[in-house]
């Protein structure tokens, strides 16, 4: 395997993983008054635009982290919704 796709493997891993720590505050605290709406929906054209372009380049390693990122941000807002003051 060549080091550009090790680093782009470990860089989606890591940028996947980034919001696990917010999510399981939200669920702990049952709060989510503290997360910004506006870089949830920011965040997630961002990742959303990420997906089509790793399926442009058939790219799965940028197609799984970037959904798998999608996924705990759906949760993310999904929690914020429901414990919103």
């Amino acid at each position: 395997m060549k080091a550009e796709s090790i680093v782009g493997i470990v860089a989606g891993i890591l940028t996947a993983a980034s919001l696990l720590p917010q999510l399981i505050k939200i669920i702990k605290e049952k709060k989510s008054d503290d997360v910004s709406a506006g870089m949830l929906i920011v965040l997630m054209l961002g990742l959303c635009t990420w997906i089509a372009y790793g399926i442009m380049k058939n790219d799965l390693p940028i197609i799984i982290t970037n959904a798998f990122s999608v996924t705990v941000n759906l949760f993310i807002i999904i929690l914020k919704k429901r414990y919103s003051s």
